[in-house]
């Protein structure tokens, strides 16, 4: 399972701050004993200051050319070749794109063979696309293949899930991108920066997390971050990528009611030496299928679904999901 790529956007450098998912983003939040020691009318600014820095950098992450504002089109592969375009002589019908953009063929062995169209002016990893060629999918260590058309504009790839493979599509000019309508939030708040414990699990610590699309993804599971709220603890199972982070996903009382029905996600450092996580849930924010029906983002496992509102983070969006 990876991470949508806009998450890498989210490295601030000033602040030394990234469904599907993608590369790695450094939390910014301070550590417990650094943050006390500031005067308070300091600690309120930099606390500001951070959290506005973190949504300018989401914004941007969602809305680059490549961002998950720009999907178009998730077209699952049946074995056997298939030809790919925009015209309506195609099996696979693109949204937008050449209008013989090639032909697909994913092989019993779960090789994916590509022959451009022959008047299709294509590039795979940014180099002029002539021939015949066997892509990588997303699952691969050295990362998918990109096919770009239309000077650059649009993008595809192949990713797979679980047995199943699809041709993913991104454009600059994707309407749910030109006419994205913004982010929401609740207003930040220093008490929904809460210092946690990492309860660590057996070496080699697995669990299914469902997705958006029917299936179930096996995800390392080193422990869990538990954490206090009024009086009452809660306890998140955590994932590790393999990033240097946790990743948190996970579900509350305000889904449906001001968030997004499906669940939030969110980031944490890595435990320090006494096993204290800062959760920061002001920047627990939506996931890509909150704004694209393209995507293919995992769900909140039961044991992650709080009885708790956290009246904090990204609030459900308001535009168009696309179709």
């Amino acid at each position: 399972m990876k991470r949508s790529t806009w998450i890498a956007a989210f490295t601030v450098a000033a602040l030394a701050a990234g469904c599907d998912r993608g590369p790695q983003t450094t939390t910014m939040a301070q550590t417990p004993t650094d943050e006390a020691s500031k005067p308070m009318a300091q600690q309120d600014q930099s606390f500001l200051l951070e959290e506005q820095a973190w949504r300018q950098q989401r914004r941007d992450g969602l809305l680059r050319p490549d961002g998950w504002t720009s999907l178009v089109g998730l077209h699952w592969i049946d074995q056997g070749p298939h030809f790919v375009g925009s015209a309506g002589d195609n099996g696979i019908r693109l949204a937008m794109g050449p209008a013989h953009f090639g032909m697909i063929d994913l092989r019993k062995d779960g090789s994916v063979h590509f022959v451009p169209g022959k008047d299709a002016a294509l590039t795979l990893d940014g180099q002029p696309l002539k021939g015949a060629t066997t892509l990588r999918v997303d699952m691969d260590p050295n990362g998918p293949n990109v096919i770009g058309f239309d000077e650059g504009k649009g993008v595809a790839t192949v990713i797979q899930r679980g047995d199943r493979y699809a041709l993913r599509v991104k454009h600059a000019d994707a309407p749910t991108r030109i006419h994205f309508a913004g982010l929401e939030y609740w207003p930040a708040d220093a008490t929904w920066r809460i210092t946690g414990k990492f309860v660590p699990h057996p070496a080699g610590t697995t669990m299914q997390v469902a997705n958006i699309i029917g299936g179930l993804d096996d995800a390392r599971n080193p422990g869990a971050v538990e954490f206090e709220r009024d009086g009452k603890t809660y306890r998140i199972e955590a994932i590790d990528e393999g990033e240097g982070e946790l990743f948190l996903v996970f579900a509350d009382r305000t889904n449906g009611h001001g968030s997004y029905g499906a669940g939030r996600f969110l980031y944490t450092p890595m435990p320090d030496a006494q096993g204290r996580v800062t959760i920061d849930f002001n920047q627990g924010y939506n996931p890509p299928c909150a704004f694209t029906s393209f995507a293919t983002c995992p769900l909140p496992p039961a044991q992650n679904r709080l009885d708790l509102a956290i009246t904090a983070g990204e609030k459900a969006y308001a535009g168009n999901h696309g179709s």
